[in-house]
């Protein structure tokens, strides 16, 4: 990357144009794949946020004379579950709890695995083997198998759940953090900003961070819907969320008896699953390709 100037000190930064983020804005608004995916994983993380104002019941209110009711029944716009309770009520509730479980993990990760891969890749040498060595030891197990095992062993709940798949997502970020930096700590403008004998903090701040961090946090946002899926796997195992609450997960679990009865109204929490992981994958692609300079 061209050196564009120089801070108060006489150290060379780099060039921190608008033009570069107008043009990837531009791009991502050209791909209409990336803008719908976008618009419909607003729509569900507004539905959650908004629950109590959207959803046309109480989610915990039920009756058991109308369990099972089919789709489009009266009062029931998606059916009623095996308590008799609202499924679209259910479905909107369960948002709140699954975007959580997804998006808190990979957010905690980001911060965790950037620090740990951005240290790592800078200081280089022996901390640089020691980190990476150390969390590849992660990388034996599969995500699916690791997460219930911490949650099996921490046991159920949101909290334990959380945590597991906070320990799952922080070596995949850590070692993309640690590649990119890698990269960067080797160009130019590094170099001259070494050799001006400024600090190693000092040039992270100042020249690694905003290089690094973007490519990281695009890789991020399309882990949220592997931690959407795993999360629901921990519900539906009674490792996750636990009953009285709305989860899709969960949803699921609770459901999978009434699949002979009302096989489409046990698929609708996957479908809700299905929609926003497809959703949050698109969007990241979309991102990806809007920041890619060669484009």
């Amino acid at each position: 990357m061209a050196v564009a100037a120089t801070d108060i000190n006489g150290l060379p930064t780099r060039d921190k144009s608008p033009s570069y983020w107008a043009s990837v804005g531009k791009r991502f608004l050209k791909d209409k794949v990336a803008v719908g995916a976008g618009c419909v994983a607003l729509t569900m993380v507004l539905m959650a946020v908004f629950a109590p104002w959207v959803a046309p019941a109480d989610p915990l209110d039920g009756s058991m004379m109308d369990r099972l009711s089919p789709i489009g029944s009266e009062g029931y716009i998606l059916g009623a579950d095996e308590l008799g309770r609202d499924m679209l009520s259910r479905l909107i509730y369960g948002g709140r709890l699954s975007l959580f479980m997804g998006v808190t993990p990979v957010l905690v990760a980001f911060f965790v695995g950037s620090a740990i891969g951005v240290t790592a890749g800078f200081a280089g040498g022996w901390v640089n083997t020691i980190t990476m060595r150390v969390l590849d030891v992660f990388y034996a197990f599969p995500s699916v198998l690791l997460a219930i095992a911490i949650s099996g062993a921490l046991g159920a709940g949101i909290v334990n759940g959380l945590l597991s798949l906070t320990v799952v997502f922080i070596p995949p970020i850590a070692r993309v953090a640690e590649s990119v930096t890698t990269s960067v700590r080797k160009l130019e403008y590094i170099e001259a900003a070494r050799a001006s004998g400024a600090s190693g903090l000092r040039i992270v701040k100042a020249h690694v961070l905003g290089n690094v961090l973007g490519p990281i946090f695009v890789y991020a946002t399309s882990l949220i819907s592997v931690s959407m899926i795993l999360a629901a796997g921990l519900s539906f195992l009674g490792l996750g969320v636990s009953p009285p609450n709305a989860e899709w997960g969960l949803m699921l679990n609770t459901l999978r008896n009434a699949i002979y009865v009302q096989p489409w109204l046990a698929a609708l929490p996957g479908v809700a699953i299905f929609i926003t992981s497809i959703s949050f994958n698109m969007l990241s692609d979309g991102l990806r390709s809007a920041m890619d300079v060669k484009a």
